[in-house]
């Protein structure tokens, strides 16, 4: 009987588990890197949860914005110039027109171009 209970529980609990809230969360957590402008934090976020941001640029939106163009809303020059050196010149080169920042589009430029 303990074993049918505990089976019951295993199988109820392994199926409430979600991974989509885990990845909100790291989500959540890079757009709260960015925002403030910490890049030794979303450095270590990143090499903890072995991440990079080049698989999951496509993926994250932080209030509808990509990464690149967050950074660049909110003047956070140190993570924009290293999501800028991370990501490939064909990405840069394809948001750069939506770079508000002056200092980060001057990066971008300088990225594209080398």
């Amino acid at each position: 009987m303990k074993s049918i209970i505990a089976a019951i529980t295993f199988a109820t609990l392994s199926l409430s588990y979600t991974p989509q809230a885990e990845a909100s969360n790291i989500a959540q957590n890079l757009c709260d890197y960015v925002n403030v402008d910490n890049k030794s934090k979303l450095r270590s976020y990143l090499k903890s949860n072995k991440l990079k941001i080049r698989n999951v640029f496509d993926s994250i939106s932080c209030n509808g914005q990509n990464l690149l163009e967050f950074a660049a809303a909110k003047n956070s020059t140190e993570t924009g110039s290293m999501i800028i050196g991370k990501l490939s010149k064909k990405v840069v080169s394809s948001n750069l027109a939506s770079i508000a920042s002056t200092e980060l589009a001057l990066i971008a430029e300088k990225r594209v171009s080398s």
